[in-house]
């Protein structure tokens, strides 16, 4: 399958899951779905598919530079796995936001937005949540 017909299904293969986090954070369903292994590892295989499939990149390309970290994105392979990469890891963020809130009694209302925030723009989530976390549960250290 190319990665232009793969990128719509795996935009839409983490939507139940982040629906599930905002609107029943705590139910069985969601612990089964979002809290097991079952995502990441699917999406993990199809990034390591990304990559092994993906053609050589282009001269320069590499990890160490902004330059050489946009020609990685110059290909549709290279940017899918990038893509697969934000969806895994914003995913397993959101996921512990809501464990997290869970645990330390924020309230769903509280946590929305934050999930939303996380599953549009990642590290601005992270960083609501934490802000929220702060102000309800009164803590300033990530330590469980």
């Amino acid at each position: 399958m190319s990665p232009d017909a793969l990128f719509p299904i795996l935009n839409a293969s983490v939507m139940p899951a982040w629906l599930m986090l905002m609107v029943a954070p705590w139910s069985r369903w969601t612990q089964w779905v979002v809290h097991s292994i079952w995502i990441p590892c699917l999406l993990g295989a199809v990034y390591v598919w990304l990559a092994v499939t993906a053609p050589p990149p282009p001269d320069g390309a590499s990890f160490t530079t902004l330059n050489g970290v946009m020609l990685l994105f110059d290909s549709p392979h290279g940017a899918l796995a990038g893509w697969v990469h934000y969806l895994v890891f914003d995913l397993f963020v959101g996921a512990w936001e809501a464990r997290d809130a869970g645990r330390r009694g924020v309230p769903q209302w509280a946590l929305v937005p934050a999930l939303f925030l996380t599953l549009m723009l990642g590290p601005s989530g992270l960083l609501t949540y934490l802000v929220v976390r702060m102000y309800w549960a009164s803590r300033v250290t990530l330590a469980e």
